[in-house]
């Protein structure tokens, strides 16, 4: 089986696949939380592994960065691999000063400064939520090992680098999306789950806090991609959850 950007090699995705932005991360993932492991897509570098996860069958592959990149990424999964399942498992950042670095947003929606959505020619505005039934196991597994964690929604945004440093603070947008109790900004969470809708598939982003754009706390590059194992752990126990 072969799209323009996945190419199958010695086997097959799992119904569930969780995505990391990094290819670095699902990397990891695969070769320290997964039994059995194997390379099974490498196109533009794009590392995507299958193996099991406490018995139960389980995926990983990079989404790469973006809206446009995870939009591409998840509807050839879902559409021509058979994929049921896809978590996001990224990083945040925080606008709101009551959610600390390193805490985890289990996403229940997600708001957008974005055009993806155009695509779909809707008369009016969608609502782009988390599939319940990932989202309440989620859930449950965060409150019983104790995790730092808020359900809550994020804002999806097409850039990183934003034009509004000098922009007064009623015109800053990060101060706008938390004043109506948005927790984080990222940049693919609403279009994962508007593929997700699209297609009548399931779709949860687990995020953990890399920096606040409140207090200036920041994660370095190389935490981000090797020490957010709660949200890592999280996401496979839903895996194997969901599997049983």
């Amino acid at each position: 089986m072969k799209t323009p950007h996945i190419s199958l090699q010695n086997g097959t995705f799992a119904k569930t696949v969780l995505m990391p932005g990094d290819p670095l991360r699902a990397k990891f993932i695969a070769e320290n939380f997964l039994e059995e492991a194997v390379l099974i897509n490498n196109v533009r570098g794009i590392g995507g592994y299958t193996g099991t996860y406490k018995g139960a069958p389980v995926s990983v592959m990079a989404s790469g960065m973006g809206s446009a990149s995870i939009g591409i990424y998840s509807y050839e999964l879902f559409k021509f691999f058979g994929v049921e399942n896809i978590m996001r498992i990224g990083s945040c950042g925080a606008i709101r000063e009551d959610v600390p670095v390193r805490s985890i947003v289990l996403a229940s929606g997600a708001s957008y400064d974005s055009n993806f959505m155009h695509q779909y020619n809707l008369p009016g505005t969608f609502s782009a939520v988390a599939d319940y039934k990932l989202l309440k196991t989620a859930a449950d597994i965060a409150e019983e090992k104790g995790y730092n964690y808020r359900v809550g929604s994020c804002v999806t945004s097409d850039c990183f680098y934003g034009d509004h440093e000098d922009l007064p603070d009623y015109k800053n947008p990060h101060k706008a999306w938390a004043k109506m109790g948005v927790l984080a900004t990222e940049m693919e969470t609403a279009a994962l789950y508007a593929t997700a809708s699209r297609l009548g598939k399931r779709a949860l982003s687990i995020l953990t806090v890399s920096d606040s754009l409140v207090t200036g706390e920041a994660t370095s590059a190389e935490e981000r991609e090797k020490t957010f194992t709660e949200m890592m752990e999280l996401a496979l126990s839903v895996a194997k959850g969901i599997s049983e």
